[in-house]
């Protein structure tokens, strides 16, 4: 079995940890990129580097030839931003077309890759209330509900060609380095720690090391296919989430940044910050895998402790 991974989107926070992780198991890594200078010092650990326009895939699609996986986790930042009516073509663009083009590449070439991997995310599932959310549970209907729908579809048709195709419907990352958790640690120690919304929806999330994990899973396991929800099964609700982060910091929290706040400072975007997402990762727990860091307040522990 070849021991080649192509990695798209490697220099944000899930891809350089997985690209680094792949390359200390053996495997051989070739990251898809923008930037090959900013790539080469984020992920020294890879073995080549490739220019990526996901529009031109007569560039980069001969590299995909023979390759045990491609993991695609490439796509236009959502966090922090408006969503516009042009932001919103780019986030649908950098997340839809690439993967089409990619599935489209795997077509052409002889020797495809085993496995297809894309990334997707939990807003498919729309605001959901209370409702538990497992990989059966219908799509939502609002804009990021429909771009992972037809994210994942793209990503679908690669099994036409015999590939196996992982869509990996991913949490709110717990991690210093990135992502929430890194924008709200100086409000926290400053004491301007908050709930946000009405504080009763549900949050899911994934430590860092466990997303990473579940990729690495993923890759060598074949019986993982079609979606998968990586977020821990054991979601908690927003308010307890502002109250552990507090704890582990040794700071109350006192405030509560009310919806229509949210959206006066950022608009639409604010509808999926506080949307109640109650999501349980049914399917990759029925093919054997284990979460590290299962509650909350030892992830957000480990985190702090270790600058992870």
């Amino acid at each position: 079995m070849s021991k080649r991974i192509i990695i798209s989107g490697a220099t944000g926070l899930i891809g350089s940890r997985l690209a680094s992780e792949l390359a200390s198991s053996g495997f051989e890594i070739t990251i898809f990129t923008r930037n090959i200078n900013k790539s080469r010092m984020m992920v020294p650990t890879a073995k080549n580097y490739v220019e990526w326009d996901y529009r031109r895939p007569e560039k980069w699609e001969d590299h995909l030839e023979g390759a045990n996986a491609v993991i695609h986790l490439a796509g236009a930042s959502i966090a922090g931003k408006r969503f516009t009516d042009s932001y919103k073509k780019k986030v649908r663009g950098s997340r839809i077309i690439s993967t089409r083009n990619i599935v489209k590449a795997i077509a052409e070439i002889k020797d495809k890759p085993k496995a297809f991997i894309c990334a997707s995310g939990i807003n498919y599932y729309g605001d959901s209330g209370d409702r538990k959310l497992t990989e059966s549970s219908g799509a939502g209907n609002d804009f990021l509900a429909d771009v992972c729908k037809e994210w994942e579809d793209e990503a679908a048709e690669a099994e036409k060609f015999g590939v196996r195709r992982v869509c990996v419907r991913t949490s709110p990352v717990m991690s210093t380095v990135g992502g929430m958790v890194k924008t709200l640690l100086p409000l926290f120690r400053f004491y301007l720690g908050a709930s946000l919304g009405s504080g009763s929806q549900w949050f899911s999330w994934i430590h860092i090391d466990d997303i990473i994990k579940l990729y690495k899973f993923a890759v060598e396991n074949e019986s993982v296919s079609g979606a998968v929800n990586a977020s821990s099964p054991n979601p908690v609700r927003m308010d307890e989430f502002a109250d552990y982060l507090g704890e582990t910091l040794h700071k109350p929290v006192f405030l509560k940044v009310p919806k229509f706040a949210m959206k006066a400072a950022i608009g639409e975007a604010a509808d999926f910050i506080t949307a109640s997402l109650r999501v349980l990762p049914e399917r990759v727990q029925n093919t054997g895998f284990s979460f590290d860091f299962p509650y909350l307040p030892d992830a957000l522990k480990d985190i702090i402790r270790n600058k992870k």
